[in-house]
């Protein structure tokens, strides 16, 4: 039976995936597997073992701490922690294609780009006036 953890090493695989532009069956081939095996995994449906988390990490260009980035604790007690972003703000079309569209810029351009998107924040602007 699969639990929390099962299910967020999941959805890190399918936003991974995703963010590569990767479809299931390209996934899939890359570590020898058919599609409807990585559909199982990022359902949650099935675990992953170690060593198709270790393949799976490697076709991605991911550490395997990546898949469990975002569970705080230890051992069976572990839960997914909640963030300060929509849950499954990185599973949207729009996300992706951002993020996509941002790595292709230089350094120079991506810089002045994160600088105009904090400035366009309420919050960050806030903060930036108690520091001043």
């Amino acid at each position: 039976m699969t639990n929390e953890i099962d299910h967020h090493v999941g959805k890190r695989l399918r936003r991974r995936r995703r963010l590569l532009g990767l479809t299931q069956s390209q996934l899939a081939d890359a570590v020898g597997i058919r599609f409807q095996q990585v559909q199982k995994y990022e359902c949650g449906a099935n675990r992953v073992s170690a060593s198709r988390l270790f393949e799976l990490a490697e076709a991605l260009d991911v550490p395997v701490q990546y898949f469990y980035e975002g569970i705080e604790g230890r051992g069976p007690a572990a839960v997914p922690q909640e963030d300060s972003l929509e849950p499954d703000i990185l599973s949207k079309k729009e996300t992706v294609d951002l993020v996509r569209a941002y790595y292709r810029l230089k350094e120079r351009p991506r810089r002045r780009l994160l600088d105009l998107a904090r400035s366009l924040d309420p919050s960050e602007r806030s903060a930036d006036s108690d520091v001043a």
